[in-house]
């Protein structure tokens, strides 16, 4: 049986197997420890019955006013553990805390332009493209801001399409 579980720092000694997929982003352990100690609520683990990391979510909440919302930074799962539904409860609890907690407009986060099955996933999620950054990946690769309105967002304006493609230098980070 699956636990999905807080994130906690033994867990960054490992998760190895969760990061060895050439589409997963990895961060320093700095990174990672910044992220459960500001916004431990948005950091889960699926862990197995043998205590191995099937994998986990990172996010955080950022913005202002209507622009206030729930983000994805990391979402993954081993490969050995995929088609198991993990990243769909995963997303779901993040969904949950934005919208329960902290009372959320939107959640948001981005993929890979080239990255067709997890675009695919997160449309199936309910998210939809909001708009294009321009060699977001390494100065090199597209990335797609993907979104999800909240309840609070009655006339889901948050997730109108930009018209517009933007560069890395014009997103706001909060």
């Amino acid at each position: 049986m699956t636990t999905i579980r807080r994130f906690c720092c033994d867990d960054l000694l490992k998760f190895a197997n969760v990061n060895i997929d050439h589409l997963t982003e990895t961060f320093s352990m700095a990174f990672y420890q910044t992220y459960m100690a500001r916004w431990p609520d948005y950091c889960h683990v699926a862990e197995a019955p043998n205590g191995s990391i099937m994998g986990y979510i990172l996010g955080k909440v950022e913005g202002h006013n209507e622009n206030w919302h729930g983000h994805v930074t990391a979402v993954t799962v081993a490969p050995e553990y995929r088609r198991q539904q993990l990243a769909k409860k995963l997303m779901q609890i993040l969904e949950d805390i934005t919208e329960k907690s902290y009372n959320g407009y939107f959640v948001d986060l981005f993929v890979r332009a080239s990255n067709i099955p997890a675009i695919t996933m997160y449309q199936k999620l309910g998210y939809s493209v909001y708009r294009r950054v321009l060699r977001y990946y390494s100065g090199e690769e597209d990335g797609l801001d993907m979104r999800k309105a909240m309840k609070r967002d009655v006339h889901k304006k948050s997730i109108i399409p930009l018209k517009r493609e933007i560069t890395p230098e014009e997103l706001e980070y909060d």
